[in-house]
């Protein structure tokens, strides 16, 4: 019974003891290291100044001498379409242009070619028959006044005169209606050249485009038709670009995007190749926020090098933008650095007691701050812990693992 009182003594006593005693906070020291803030998030890879080759007619596709994902030269053939068709429709739109024109210029010479030859021969020579009467009827009234002819035949030319001239005043009036009717169809006449023009050159441009060429060198990264298929207009036929350089479209988060500038470090994965990393640049920084499922994101544009041709266009892939970078600065874990009313603060061990200290900081990682001002390299900071602390309180200091 008495070892019995005198273990239960010695339990209550050993209890009360290390209750006593100070609790066990993990510390850490205050280091200088290289820090980098980064922003992580997803994207698409996009050509840069791509090629996009579309159905401008409805028709079939004829040959197709081009495969997807091969290299390409410029004016290399990479398919052709049916064009029969089209050609006849541009065969009549040419015919129908040179009649247009022919009307044009007989609308600005007057009227029709033969009309105004006959009109212009029949003018000039009424215009004689009246100059030649004229003159006889001046050489009468001379006669007739020596008596060498008759009032008669002087009367008979007289009339032939009056006659002559009534002639020539219907060919001229009949010239003039001529003249303003050509005049009244000019407009009209070259209105309909020009939409004859427009007709032409629409078919002699959907004609060349039944021949799919490439416009530069580089790669058919996308051939969604094969000869037979039946395309639309407006349907994709071939997609080429210059694959060694692209750019990624990368969604960023709205609360990240004030930390964006152009030219900015990025570093590019994709799933499909484990390992490889492409690296680039940022190039345009987004100037609105636009909805993306359920986030709201701002579209940042980054020039990437592709110079092995293993970026494919439209894939899905992560990115890593370095914000800021840091070298040999004072960082302290995010764990230890807590707020009040706005002021970050940590911990500061010394002499077993734990002291606040107020701090101001820098850059951040995604584990670690920088400290700018409020510690030294020599500092150790306090982790949270199960015990609350108070600025002054003693404490027992365990090294973090």
């Amino acid at each position: 019974m008495f070892v019995l009182v005198a273990v239960l003594v010695i339990a209550i006593a050993a209890f009360l003891a290390l209750r006593r005693q100070p609790p066990v906070v993990t510390v850490v020291s205050v280091t200088r290291e290289d820090l980098s803030a980064t922003i992580t998030s997803n994207g698409k890879v996009e050509p840069i100044s791509a090629t996009v080759a579309r159905a401008e007619f409805p028709t079939f596709v004829d040959k197709v001498m081009a495969t997807e994902g091969q290299a390409v030269r410029r004016g290399q053939v990479i398919l052709t379409l049916d064009a029969a068709d089209v050609r006849s429709q541009l065969a009549q739109a040419r015919a129908d242009l040179l009649s247009v024109q022919n009307d044009l210029r007989n609308a600005r010479a007057g009227g029709p070619p033969d009309q105004v030859a006959q009109l212009n021969g029949d003018l000039q020579a009424a215009q004689v028959q009246v100059k030649n009467l004229e003159s006889n009827e001046q050489a009468l009234e001379s006669l007739v006044a020596k008596q060498a002819a008759t009032q008669d035949e002087l009367a008979q030319t007289q009339a032939s005169l009056a006659k002559a001239r009534g002639n020539l005043q219907a060919l001229q009036a009949k010239k003039q209606d001529l003249v303003q009717r050509a005049s009244a169809i000019v407009h009209g006449a070259d209105l309909r050249v020009s939409q004859a023009q427009e007709l032409a050159r629409s078919l002699e441009d959907k004609v060349g485009s039944a021949t799919v060429t490439a416009s530069t060198d580089g790669t058919l990264y996308s051939l969604p038709v094969s000869a037979g298929d039946y395309v639309k207009v407006g349907d994709t036929l071939a997609e080429m670009a210059d694959l060694r350089h692209v750019r990624v479209r990368a969604f960023v988060d709205e609360p990240d995007l004030g930390s964006l500038e152009p030219n900015q470090k990025v570093s590019v994965t994709w799933d499909a190749k484990p390992g490889r990393t492409w690296t680039g640049r940022t190039e345009d920084v987004p100037k609105q926020v636009v909805a993306r499922g359920m986030r709201s994101v701002g579209e940042l544009l980054c020039s990437i090098d592709n110079d092995r041709l293993e970026l494919l266009p439209n894939t899905n892939v992560q990115v890593l933008i370095m914000v800021r970078e840091r070298h040999l600065v004072l960082v302290v874990p995010r764990a230890a650095v807590r707020e009040d009313n706005g002021q970050r603060y940590v911990f500061v061990l010394a002499d077993d007691k734990v002291h606040r200290r107020d701090i101001s900081l820098g850059v951040a990682s995604a584990t670690k701050y920088e400290v700018v001002s409020g510690l030294t390299g020599s500092d150790r900071v306090a982790l949270p812990g199960e015990k609350e602390l108070r600025d002054g309180m003693e404490v027992r200091a365990g090294e973090a693992n």
